[in-house]
């Protein structure tokens, strides 16, 4: 993966290029439906004057869409639609590069698109449109392919009692351990025993981490495509659908299987991203219609399904794609081909601190990490970083003031 300077204006590869079929399948979430006036504003419209950022580089590498974006350690992950996961390691924002892109952080090159990238310790899980989860052994910077979810010994034990197989269409079946279309969500429990997937065909799946065997299917989860899921550490389930709802699942005391705890309903178009704070108190969700909508669980409450609206981030003038917490922030991307950074104050409003600006297409995918390299001494360094639709990566560095 190449790295360039940011220039003022970046090239847009794709902007004119018509778009595939796995595209057309999210145009929902493309879609800017109008906001939600009935919900109390959080936001303030001008931005913090003490807060800086710059864009300090553009990663070159990928030649179609960036899908998702994760950060381990000092490693960078990223996947894109033509089905490659690319690395990049030790990121030092003062330094800047140039030059062609480089092959040899290319971790995997596959024929399907990947919605969803996950590390836990030695192992990478990747989510794919054609439906799969791959899980990849981590040596120093090499990859072996442990296992293709579900595992073949799994479909064999599944595959002859006739009470495994389901229909997933007027003419076929197959057995429940499947998902029948894109996986486009990963998630994993505090103890990193169990990994949580969902996808477009409406099913949460549990699988245990230690033989990758698939424990449990939650069909019907949602009544349209699953587009998002998070866990808190006391192992609530929240997922976000295209049916404009958020789901909460837990597995109770003494229950085999998980259930459904609560509905939390208040956006009016499709749910595109979740993000859960580290205590799991604040929960965020953005949707096409173009709001952040903030809820938090109710004061004395152990359930997480006690969520309660209390307001929503606005500012974004097109669809929200997908969200980013670290430290204080709130990182946004939007179909608007912008990112905002927002932070909490003492009075529970949330001033927009900068509106990052460059892409020349929707913004996919965010991460974020504190800078730790640098040597800004009144407040914290972060590293933002973007995909975009126009096959780029930005890394943008913000300093915001230590609040008072």
């Amino acid at each position: 993966m190449g790295i360039l300077t940011c220039a003022t204006s970046c090239q847009s590869k794709q902007e004119s290029q018509t778009q595939p079929t796995f595209l057309q399948s999210e145009s929902t979430s493309l879609n800017s439906q109008p906001s939600l006036p009935s919900v109390l504003s959080l936001s303030s419209q001008s931005q913090h004057p003490s807060t800086n950022h710059q864009c300090i580089s553009t990663l070159k590498g990928h030649t179609s869409y960036v899908f998702t974006l994760t950060i381990t350690g000092k490693r960078l992950y990223s996947g894109s639609s033509d089905g490659e996961i690319r690395t990049l390691n030790n990121i030092n924002p003062s330094e800047t590069h140039s030059g062609p892109a480089d092959s040899r952080n290319t971790v995997l090159i596959g024929k399907s698109a990947v919605k969803s990238i996950l590390v836990s310790g030695e192992n990478l899980f990747s989510a794919h449109q054609d439906s799969k989860i791959r899980v990849w052994q981590i040596e120093n910077r090499n990859y072996k392919l442990l296992a293709t979810l579900p595992t073949l010994k799994d479909r064999v034990l599944r595959f002859l009692p006739t009470k495994n197989h389901i229909q997933v269409r007027r003419h076929k079946k197959c057995t429940w351990v499947h998902h029948v279309d894109a996986v486009s969500g990963l998630a994993i429990s505090e103890d990193t025993t169990i990994l949580y997937s969902v996808s477009w065909d409406r099913t949460l799946k549990i699988w245990r981490t230690s033989d990758f065997r698939c424990l449990e299917s939650v069909a019907n989860v949602h009544d349209d495509a699953i587009n998002a899921i998070t866990v808190s550490n006391d192992g609530f389930i929240y997922t976000g659908s295209a049916d404009m709802k958020i789901k909460v699942w837990k597995k109770l005391p003494k229950e085999k299987n998980h259930s459904l705890v609560a509905t939390l309903k208040q956006h009016k178009s499709a749910v595109n991203a979740l993000a859960l704070s580290s205590d799991g108190m604040v929960l965020y969700s953005g949707a096409c219609d173009r709001s952040i909508v903030v809820w938090e669980r109710m004061s004395g409450s152990t359930c997480g399904g006690h969520m309660v609206v209390v307001g929503a981030l606005r500012g974004h003038v097109k669809a929200i794609l997908c969200l980013a917490l670290v430290s204080d922030l709130v990182c946004s991307g939007s179909a608007d081909k912008t990112v905002r950074i927002w932070q909490k104050g003492v009075d529970k409003r949330y001033a927009c601190l900068a509106v990052l600006e460059g892409h020349k297409a929707p913004i996919k995918c965010i991460a974020a990490a504190v800078d730790h390299s640098s040597s800004y001494t009144c407040g914290t360094s972060h590293l933002i970083y973007s995909g975009s639709l126009d096959c780029d990566i930005k890394v943008w560095q913000l300093f915001s003031a230590t609040q008072s």
